[in-house]
């Protein structure tokens, strides 16, 4: 007797009746053979006969990992050896090559389906046919090494890398097509977009009111004006709407969900999500991750039901401006908004491939106050994830399907960033986010300077009785810590603004009250229901500090015309506090003289300085050539 065998080489798993049956049919010609514990061997394509399960446990690891290549021969589940050569099974079906990596990452993409059909039967989903249609066809005739798929995926990732234009790439896909008439690939960019699509992790396209108020989303989506300034959606063309609606702005969003449960969909990365809890470090002493820190413990202290799993995500949120156009005589600022996972450890977390692009905020204005507006979709959609989770297939797990839950920790940026996106001001003369109600400032000329950093030393220490810092003894302690709960109190009493830019409406500017300290507004993050219990919000990206610092001291120690902190204005100011009268101008008949500093090299000591920085040696890729830079 012939047995059909043709479904174990199906790849579509949970939208096939013929694996669903062919599967059954197997689990019932094997259940006599099973052992007196009521085990018997796996022929999954993870297990590959080394492993025993029960019988259940077979059919869910055949419907989720696939059944095995090259077992053409069924006798460890009631096969004869002496099968006749109508019963083998000639490898993966269509075309199909074993060794394609696309077909692995499309496997690992519908075993995610594959998982939710396996209690009741496969469900009807086709999105895949194409897919699995361009992976079994060949390049080109001949060409066995690639498919059509896997060189579109290539030729699609040269594009990025190289920042090919669409019209560029259209121009290639012609040229391929001249030269190999009989070449199986798409006509245009267009096709291949769309063909890419169906491997998910596609991205929204949100119409933005012209003057930030609000997005054209959910309950707005219908609407042709903005519910806050009553402006056109669209651009209009000489007062009138022009054939085509084109809105002013775009908010593109990427969601978050689908492309954490990709990081679970393969076994390797499963298993890298664990590692803040597996790999971290033993010594309490050292710091080499975020999960060796204060923060973390207290989050987990806080909430157990969350930290009780170890697959539950952790998150970072990274924004900051840039000009898209490479030309900085064009004003245009753009917003990407970018996350981290955390759970993966550290050599691997701040990888390219591994940071989400959550939001592409668009120019040419930075978002400022308005940043809420714009982060709309994501606090919602981590809402849900924080509460109701999402049902997630774990490649690294016997279990399957876990519930998977995701947190926002906390934000990394520079200082006006930050800003933006805690609603505290970095402005004024409390612009400090810790010191708090109790920044130590005051007006110098031109700017607002801020002083008091003895207050952090020792309270025994000789410079605290020095003068010559601001011509008085600091006495003070440190500022006060101020807790969660005092920050919500302050919270509480900011006035709710308008939001947007239009001059009638939220661009009027609004005169905060002594009440409101130095905050703008509740940030939009308080609508997590994590984040209130957070205490460490917000951290400021110390490569913009080093670098400030390093350009300011630099250009302060070689006397630098154009960086140099020690201005005329710096000066004066020493004169006006009554200290450090030896650096004070003074006039020289006509000329306005400035004396010499010791904290700034002589002419002799630029030129060692330089000579020696000319002559520093880097590996590569640590930093640029300095010595081309170095007169």
């Amino acid at each position: 007797m012939t047995i059909d065998k043709s479904w174990t080489t199906i790849r579509r798993r949970g939208s096939s009746n013929e694996f669903w049956n062919g599967l059954q049919h197997f689990l019932q010609m094997a259940k006599p053979f099973v052992n007196d514990r009521g085990f018997i061997k796996c022929p999954c394509r993870r297990c590959l006969n080394n492993a025993s399960h029960q019988l259940e446990d077979l059919e869910s690891h055949i419907f989720r990992n696939g059944f095995m290549f090259g077992y053409n021969q069924w006798i460890h589940h009631g096969e004869p050896a002496t099968a006749n050569a109508g019963t083998t099974v000639e490898g993966p079906s269509g075309g199909i090559h074993e060794k394609d990596e696309i077909f692995d990452l499309l496997d690992d993409i519908i075993s995610e389906d594959a998982d939710k059909d396996a209690v009741g039967g496969p469900s009807s989903n086709d999105q895949y046919d194409d897919l699995f249609a361009a992976l079994r066809s060949e390049l080109y005739h001949g060409v066995s090494s690639f498919s059509s798929l896997n060189f579109l995926v290539k030729l699609m990732h040269l594009k990025v890398l190289n920042k090919w234009t669409n019209k560029s790439f259209y121009e290639l896909l012609k040229l391929l097509k001249l030269a190999f008439p009989k070449i199986d690939l798409v006509e245009s960019h267009y096709e291949a977009k769309k063909l890419m699509m169906k491997m998910g992790l596609v991205y929204s396209s949100i119409h933005v009111c012209k003057n930030d108020c609000a997005l054209f989303w959910k309950e707005n989506s219908l609407k042709d004006t903005c519910p806050v300034c009553l402006e056109s959606r669209w651009k209009l063309q000489s007062g009138k709407r022009s054939g085509k609606n084109v809105p002013h702005k775009v908010l593109r969003y990427f969601p978050v969900g689908p492309r954490l449960k990709r990081l679970f969909a393969t076994s390797k990365t499963a298993k890298l999500m664990r590692w803040h809890s597996t790999g971290k470090s033993k010594d309490n002493d050292v710091m080499r991750h975020p999960v060796d820190g204060k923060s973390w413990q207290e989050f987990d202290k806080r909430h157990p039901q969350f930290a009780s799993d170890v697959r539950n995500v952790r998150l970072g949120l990274a924004a900051d401006g840039f000009n898209p156009f490479g030309n900085m005589s064009l004003s245009y600022s753009m917003w990407p908004v970018v996350l981290t996972t955390y759970n993966l450890p550290p050599w691997i977390c701040m990888k390219a491939e591994y940071l989400m692009l959550s939001l592409l905020i668009p120019g040419p204005q930075s978002p400022g106050k308005d940043m809420d507006v714009f982060l709309r979709p994501l606090i919602d959609e981590l809402k849900e994830l924080w509460v109701h989770g999402l049902d997630t297939h774990d490649a690294a797990s016997e279990n399957g399907v876990f519930r998977m839950h995701a947190a926002l920790l906390w934000t990394v940026n520079d200082f006006p960033a930050r800003s933006s996106l805690s609603g505290w001001s970095g402005q004024g003369y409390r612009a400090c986010p810790t010191c708090n109600e109790d920044t130590p400032s005051m007006r110098v000329i031109g700017k607002t300077a801020y002083f008091g950093h003895r207050r952090f030393l020792p309270t025994n220490h000789h410079w605290r009785s020095n003068l010559q810092f601001d011509g008085r003894t600091e006495r003070k302690r440190p500022p006060c810590r101020f807790s969660t709960t005092d920050i919500l109190e302050q919270l509480r009493r900011v006035k709710t603004g308008i939001l947007g830019k239009h001059p009638n409406y939220g661009g009027v500017k609004r005169k905060r009250g002594d009440d409101e300290l130095n905050w703008r507004k509740k940030s939009i993050f308080y609508e997590l229901p994590n984040w209130a219990t957070i205490e460490l919000k917000h951290n400021l990206d110390v490569m913009h500090i080093e670098k400030n610092v390093c350009d300011n001291l630099l250009g302060t120690l070689l006397a630098d015309p154009h960086k140099s902190k020690d201005t005329d204005n710096a000066r004066r100011d020493l004169a006006k506090l009554g200290i450090r009268h030896e650096l004070h101008l003074f006039e020289d008949g006509n000329k306005l003289m400035k004396p010499a500093a010791d904290y700034t090299f002589s002419e002799a000591n630029r030129r060692k300085f330089c000579r020696f920085i000319r002559s520093v040696k880097f590996p590569d890729g640590f930093a640029s050539n300095l010595s081309k830079n170095v007169a």
